[in-house]
């Protein structure tokens, strides 16, 4: 049976006799006993490196020490590093605390250096059973520093015949040594002789690490402004493949125009007064050559027309015109001279202007009754719609104002609004104000038609006037007057005087008056009753019962005389007998020869017909119980 050391759980002991190398030393050593170690194990720079060291022994068998050797590469001598003896650890170098050995009895290496890097033997004497040992390569890795690119201070020109230097790349402190490849757009470049040259270098450090450079000269082409060139570095690092890119950059290429562009950089499309505006030239060379801008054949020297811009603020109809550009473009031996040009068009509306018969100036003393015509125009450069204002509100469409037979209430300011369309913007408007005075009499303005008061309390009744010239308001009443001036041609009067009698009867006139005429109000006092002041639904039924009442009367009058007409016309034809004997005439007086007279008996009681009057007005007597005659007359 066979006792084996070291991790048991990796591999089987068939698989081992596969995967390590077993040396059995001369002096008759067990064929049953053996070292097994992996050929390669990597580390990186500064890591823990752990070497392995498995081992197999007949039954009851057992070790008895474990050396470790190291051995520089390519050569044959080796050099005992440090060993175990009966499970204690004895190292050769005192000094150096990075090796150990593991309880597995590998070989454990601390903040791996450079020198690290050899062959390391392991040996395992087993006592009788004799002596066995194997070998493994540790290799150290590190990643170098992410390539940095220097680029070339100057442009280069298109026109060179020779091949200039690019760029240069620089990856530092890497190991073993990387390798570094140039591309552009992706592909990677190569050394052909004639229009890329690739310059290596490779610098050992002196802390054993490499740092290697590449200098990427070519020949470049107008194409190749927009090119994206970088480099990149390969390595290996515990034994995987692995890259790292530089940034990249663009070739500062240097080629003569061939084209010009003339622009205008506005708000929108059409160009107006107030806009900023610039112009624009621009030549496709690198580097941008010189211009020099023209209006109107005159050139511009206003700032940055060297450079090929031209700032207009706050622009005016007067900068329009047609603007030149000129560059002179000098690359090597190669001359060439470019124009372009582009006409700039300043959209503009002027002040309008109002005009009217009779003139303006006379449009301050218009008389009532008076008309007048206002004209407004305005001068644009596209079509223009007109319409006029009065405090905000569209009164007419058009340029033309017609203001027949005038009043007070067509005094006030007037608006002309002139507006320009822009397609694609707001319209461009700018308007004219002109003032209106219609001198005539005075406009009143009273808050009541009826008050409703009470005999001997004290009342305030208010008049506003309004006119122009001004205006004095005066009250039919005795009483304290208050009278304010309000903006404009308004003026506020109030009186405060206390009811009378008479004054329900007559009611209180409120007189504005000027030069030009004058105005009445009347106020009526109308009685309150005790409750207060009457509803409108108690005053609407006494105005109907009094009209029913007017109804009444006169259909009786008219009756009456319809009957009167009847009596007379019977007694004409003799079929009529009046009087207390029988018949009696009737017979119209000489001095009342148009006058109706109708006799009627009377059958009423004596109180009752003495309330009947007689034809001049007057009452009868109740004791007269004679003939009765109702006068007709108109």
């Amino acid at each position: 049976m066979i006792t084996y050391y070291g991790e048991k759980n990796n591999f089987s002991f068939a698989f081992k006799w596969v995967w390590y190398r077993c040396e059995i030393l001369q002096g008759g050593a067990d064929s049953n006993v053996a070292v097994y170690m992996p050929d390669l194990v990597e580390a990186k720079l500064g890591d823990t490196a752990i070497i392995k060291c498995e081992f197999a022994l007949p039954e009851n068998g057992s070790y008895v020490y474990v050396n470790w050797y190291s051995m520089e590469k390519g050569k044959m001598e080796r050099k005992k590093i440090i060993y175990m003896v009966q499970g204690k650890e004895h190292q050769e170098e005192p000094l150096n605390d990075r090796l150990s050995i593991t309880p597995d009895f590998f070989l454990k290496i601390n903040k791996v250096v450079l020198q690290d890097a050899k062959n390391y033997v392991c040996q395992v004497g087993f006592g009788m059973h004799g002596v066995a040992e194997n070998r493994s390569e540790l290799r150290v890795s590190k990643a170098p520093e992410k390539p940095e690119i220097q680029k070339t201070n100057r442009g280069i020109s298109t026109g060179d015949p020779h091949l200039s230097e690019i760029a240069t790349c620089t990856s530092r402190n890497g190991y073993p040594t990387p390798t570094l490849t140039w591309y552009k757009d992706g592909v990677p470049l190569k050394l052909d002789g004639n229009e890329i040259e690739i310059r290596p270098g490779l610098i050992k450090e002196s802390s054993g690490l490499w740092t290697v450079r590449s200098t990427l000269s070519a020949k470049v082409t107008k194409e190749d402004r927009s090119a994206e060139f970088y480099c990149q570095v390969s390595y290996t690092l515990m034994g995987n493949n692995k890259t790292s890119k530089s940034d990249s950059f663009k070739v500062d290429v240097h080629y003569p125009s061939e084209s010009l562009r003339f622009m205008i950089d506005a708000p929108s499309p059409d160009v107006k007064e107030g806009d900023n505006v610039t112009l624009r030239c621009e030549a496709d060379g690198n580097p941008p050559p010189l211009y020099t801008l023209y209006r109107m054949e005159e050139e511009v020297t206003e700032q940055g027309s060297e450079q090929g811009f031209l700032h207009l603020y706050n622009i005016n109809k007067e900068r329009s015109g047609v603007y030149l550009c000129k560059v002179l473009d000098l690359q090597d031996v190669t001359f060439v001279e470019l124009t372009a040009n582009v006409t700039l068009l300043v959209n503009y509306l002027d002040e309008p202007m109002i005009t009217s018969v009779p003139p303006v100036t006379s449009l301050r003393q218009l008389q009532e009754g008076e008309d007048a015509l206002l004209t407004c125009n305005a001068t644009g450069s596209k079509p223009l719609a007109f319409h006029w204002e009065k405090k905000g509100r569209v009164i007419e469409k058009g340029n033309l104002l017609n203001l027949t037979n005038v009043g007070f209430d067509t005094s006030g300011k007037y608006t002309c609004v002139v507006e320009m369309p822009m397609p694609g913007t707001p319209a461009v408007s700018r308007s004219k104000q002109v003032q209106v005075t219609v001198h005539a009499k005075p406009v009143l303005v009273a808050r009541k038609e009826v008050v409703h008061v009470q005999s001997g309390e004290m009342v305030n009744l208010t008049c506003t006037g309004y006119s122009t010239p001004p205006l004095l308001i005066s009250w039919s009443v005795n009483g304290s007057v208050f009278t304010s001036v309000m903006q404009g041609h308004q003026r506020n009067s109030t009186v405060l005087f206390q009811v009378t009698e008479a004054l329900l009867e007559s009611g209180v006139n409120c007189t504005a008056k000027n030069r030009m005429g004058t105005t009445q109000h009347h106020f009526m006092l109308a009685q309150r009753l005790e409750g207060g002041t009457p509803n409108a639904k108690t005053e609407q039924t006494a105005q109907e019962s009094k009209g029913v009442i007017i109804v009444a009367v006169v259909i009786c009058i008219l009756a009456i005389a319809v009957l009167g007409a009847v009596l007379y016309f019977l007694h004409k034809k003799g079929k009529l007998t009046c009087g207390r004997s029988g018949k009696q005439e009737i017979t119209k007086p000489e001095a009342h020869k148009d006058e109706i007279v109708v006799e009627v008996k009377s059958d009423k009681l004596p109180e009752e017909a003495g309330l009947l009057q007689g034809a001049n007005g007057e009452k009868r007597s109740a004791g007269d119980q004679g003939e009765k005659y109702i006068d007709l007359r108109n």
